[in-house]
């Protein structure tokens, strides 16, 4: 099995199927990912856990998909040096149709970079890890 080089993260089990455009991206360009899922609120210490160990694992972009207040691309990049990318994904709660997320992505404070796709967009985010990479 191929070196794992990008890992995606969620933080609901509910977002994998929303994340399958990427799965299917990585798939055919033939890269080994890793899936998991873990809540920046419900789970804060495991998602810094994950985002900490991200390079030691061999891990070189890490893809988050998240709705609503998506914390969690800029948790992980409060923990890590790798590129983080966000998919701001939308939320049947969401009053504003997945614009929430997007701008809670795209508006990271100084020093926390993430890079933001489409709403519901995954295939974009693994075509840039896949160029980050340069595969």
């Amino acid at each position: 099995m191929p070196d794992t080089l990008i890992g995606i993260l969620v933080g609901s089990e509910s977002d994998r199927e929303r994340m399958q455009g990427a799965f299917d991206v990585l798939d055919e360009a033939g890269v080994a990912y890793e899936f998991d899922v873990r809540s920046a609120h419900r789970a804060p210490d495991a998602v810094r856990d994950y985002a900490r160990s991200a390079r030691e694992r061999g891990l070189k972009v890490l893809i988050c998909g998240a709705g609503l207040s998506a914390a969690l691309p800029g948790v992980v990049a409060a923990h890590t040096d790798l590129p983080v990318i966000g998919v701001p994904l939308r939320s049947s709660l969401s009053v504003l149709d997945g614009l929430d997320a997007l701008l809670a992505i795209a508006q990271m404070p100084p020093g926390v970079p993430v890079a933001t796709v489409g709403v519901d967009n995954p295939r974009n985010a693994a075509a840039l890890a896949l160029r980050i990479l340069r595969i």
